[in-house]
């Protein structure tokens, strides 16, 4: 026990207390890190509209204050919880396209890999697949804000990679740009889902993403025999 003399009387402080007050001190950054993560839960969870800052700041442990602090609104906190990695994994996946070579077998195992890569996106992130559904009614300045206006970005990215599926494949598409968002359609609306919409039980993620492959690439009534 520490004692300090102030005046003519004697204060006593705890040492103990002082030892659990810096075992609760958060590092540095933690509470940015742990409000991004409540985030990311909270609006897959609810959606963007039904999320608010305060459910944010009780999931993560932190003072509400903090998430303005650190983000500036709910807007800007959703834009880099959840539309930011989503541009990353888009821009990463279109690196790893410019590699490949054309040919069918390259298809199949780029495709394979970049659907599962969206698919696992949007699992992790059905906060923007619900924002997204609900885009039309949020106003001009949250679309501008959440970041949803950079989504167009990212399609247009995707639009190329489909285009250069096509040539892989050896195929011709006159509306690439829509036949990219359709797939983007397909595989978050399969990642979005339920166990209630596919009669109770999940598939396996590697079924899904084989079923979503094999969609985009031949179509439902084009594909290839299972050997």
């Amino acid at each position: 026990m520490t004692i300090l003399a102030r005046g003519s009387g004697v204060t006593k402080v705890s040492e103990e207390n002082n030892a659990s007050v810096k075992a609760t001190r958060r590092p540095r950054g933690a509470p940015r890190r742990l409000a991004l993560e409540a985030a990311r839960t909270l609006f897959a969870r609810q959606g963007y509209r039904n999320t608010t800052t305060k459910e944010i700041a009780e999931a993560a442990g932190v003072a509400e204050h903090l998430l303005f602090r650190n983000f500036g609104s709910k807007a800007a906190l959703f834009n880099e919880a959840v539309v930011v990695p989503f541009l990353a994994i888009v821009d990463q996946l279109s690196s790893q396209w410019e590699s490949i070579e054309p040919g069918p077998d390259a298809a199949e195992a780029v495709g394979r890999e970049f659907l599962g890569g969206l698919y696992d996106l949007f699992v992790e992130n059905r906060g923007l697949v619900m924002t997204l559904w609900g885009a039309d009614a949020l106003s001009e300045e949250e679309v501008a804000e959440t970041g949803i206006a950079d989504i167009d970005r990212a399609m247009a990215v995707l639009a190329d990679l489909g285009a250069k599926g096509t040539e892989l494949l050896g195929l011709d598409s006159g509306h690439q740009d829509l036949a990219a968002r359709s797939t983007v359609a397909l595989v978050a609306g399969m990642a979005a889902f339920g166990a209630t919409f596919f009669g109770g039980t999940r598939p396996p993620r590697d079924v899904m993403v084989e079923e979503i492959t094999q969609a985009t690439l031949h179509g439902f009534l084009h594909r290839p025999p299972t050997p």
